[in-house]
């Protein structure tokens, strides 16, 4: 025969259970599953390096000498990227305090860039060569109308030959939109790549 207090312990570890129990059912019940969708105008960017030798008296760049590199398909006019991409990065830099100079004037710094489709270099490849990559997904995207694409902007102290600082972003390219819409997006990341750059 069970004495008082043992049947007492015994209703209580039952109660308890049943506790467990109702709450196991109750978290179960509100556990949601929400579709996650994939945006095309989605972009990531991973940024490294020191950019302390930049001060107020830092305001001269130029274009890195070998750092103006397209590497892409003929769906792409390198040229036009390259100059485009210069056009972009000047705009930016001048609304910071910047003005571009020739190599040749002493500037106080180097600015160099790249860019890339995926199907013309691979994540890996851009990992060996520029030393950091995104990784951006590719994921539940229809690959005939976006592709992968990666920027790269790097800047350089003058008397050094590795970079100080470099951003790299990777975001997708609409090959169905208008030029315009295209360089528009290009435009604004840019913008936001170089913003870690100080304003002098």
């Amino acid at each position: 025969m069970l004495k008082p207090y043992q049947t007492i312990s015994k209703r209580n570890l039952i109660i308890k259970k049943l506790i467990c129990l109702c709450i196991a059912l109750l978290l179960s019940a509100c556990v949601t599953v929400d579709e996650v969708e994939i945006s095309p105008m989605r972009t990531t960017m991973v940024t490294t390096g020191d950019l302390g030798f930049v001060s107020e008296h830092t305001t001269r760049f130029a274009w890195h000498p070998s750092l103006a590199n397209v590497v892409a398909d003929e769906r792409i006019d390198s040229a036009k990227v390259v100059r485009h991409m210069q056009v972009a990065l000047t705009q930016v830099m001048e609304s910071k305090g910047y003005h571009l100079v020739n190599i040749n004037e002493s500037p106080d710094l180097l600015l160099g860039f790249g860019l890339a489709l995926e199907s013309d270099m691979s994540d890996a490849e851009i990992l060996k060569k520029a030393g950091l990559v995104p990784g951006l997904s590719t994921a539940g995207l229809d690959p005939d109308q976006y592709e992968k694409g990666s920027v790269l902007v790097a800047v350089f102290h003058p008397m050094k030959l590795e970079p100080s600082w470099r951003v790299l972003a990777q975001g997708f390219t609409d090959f169905e939109q208008s030029a315009e819409e295209r360089q528009a997006r290009f435009d604004e990341l840019i913008s936001l790549m170089l913003g870690g750059v100080p304003s002098v």
